[in-house]
């Protein structure tokens, strides 16, 4: 989280160090404006919490994420088209202004509920949890949560999802893997968008675009596909279904599902705002985050949702 994007202090977390929130004061009593390694913890926790929710009502979350413009909609559209009579689906959309995306998604006759972030670029936890509020889970099979468009922040926070999906455009470029580690080593699975426009770009490559990925030590799945055009679709939709029935699974064993959430990502945020307000400002140190890319964990845990 950093001053220059904006992403310190969100409509989500401002509470807690606003007025007489739990983060108002620091150790020594004096103001604080951000608390890094606080807000983080906060995050984590109510992260848990919205976990819970999804499992109580045996509901998959997968957190879509990209740079802005890849087809994250798009693909939600033909899901929801393919889909939408053998699944129940529910979307989160995050945005920094309007309801565009919801209103397309609505248009399909699914709820949705849009968050708008103001000036952060990433949706958090606490945004998260607000939004479930207003959706009724007992009517779901999957919760699709759309981020912010954006290569960095949202892969450095958990939401309470099951799954993270990075989007890979082929207007951006295949050498975005290797520029943008934390995203795509974030991702349960990769999808390489608007593929049917390799006919006229011929700049990008699918396999130097795996390579980079592999390079990352990454085994999510790679698929290529284009949702406006239908075309190459049915991997992506049969990787939901068999998604869909190990969520069910899992709840039935009591086991948690939690994303890769990327320490790495979390730790450069810090590292970042600590640089610029060196002179003003004492944080904590690293951020480390107990999650690794193997996230299948088998733990008891209770499924009531406080409101």
């Amino acid at each position: 989280m950093c001053d220059t994007c904006g992403c310190n202090i969100t409509s989500g977390n401002a509470h807690l160090v606003n007025n007489d929130g739990k983060l108002a004061l620091t150790e020594d009593g004096k103001s604080a404006i951000t608390v890094l390694k606080s807000l983080l913890s906060e995050n984590d926790h109510q992260a848990i919490h919205n976990r819970e929710h999804f499992d109580q009502h045996s509901v998959l979350a997968i957190n879509l994420m990209s740079s802005p413009g890849s087809g994250k909609t798009a693909l939600l559209e033909a899901t929801i088209e393919a889909l939408g009579d053998e699944l129940s689906i529910g979307v989160i959309e995050g945005d920094l202004e309007t309801e565009n995306d919801a209103e397309r998604i609505r248009a399909k006759g699914v709820p949705a509920i849009q968050i708008s972030t103001g000036s952060a670029c990433h949706l958090d936890a606490h945004m998260l949890h607000d939004a479930l509020h207003h959706m009724k889970l007992d009517d779901l099979d999957i919760v699709f949560i759309e981020n912010v468009g954006n290569l960095v922040c949202p892969a450095s926070f958990d939401l309470g999802q099951h799954r993270n999906v990075t989007l890979l455009s082929v207007t951006e470029g295949d050498d975005k893997p290797a520029k943008y580690p934390v995203i795509f080593r974030a991702a349960d699975l990769v999808l390489q968008t608007k593929s049917d426009l390799l006919t006229v770009l011929d700049d990008f490559d699918p396999a130097s675009a795996e390579k980079n990925l592999r390079n990352l030590a990454s085994e999510a799945p790679y698929m290529q596909l284009a949702a406006r055009r239908d075309v190459d679709i049915d991997a992506w939709l049969l990787w939901l279904q068999d998604e869909v029935i190990a969520q069910r699974g899992r709840v039935a064993r009591n086991e948690i599902m939690r994303p890769a959430i990327q320490a790495e990502g979390v730790e450069l945020h810090i590292a970042e705002h600590s640089h610029s307000h060196q002179q003003g400002h004492s944080h904590s140190s690293s951020h480390h985050h107990p999650h690794k890319h193997d996230h299948s964990h088998s733990h008891s845990h209770s499924h009531e949702h406080g409101k």
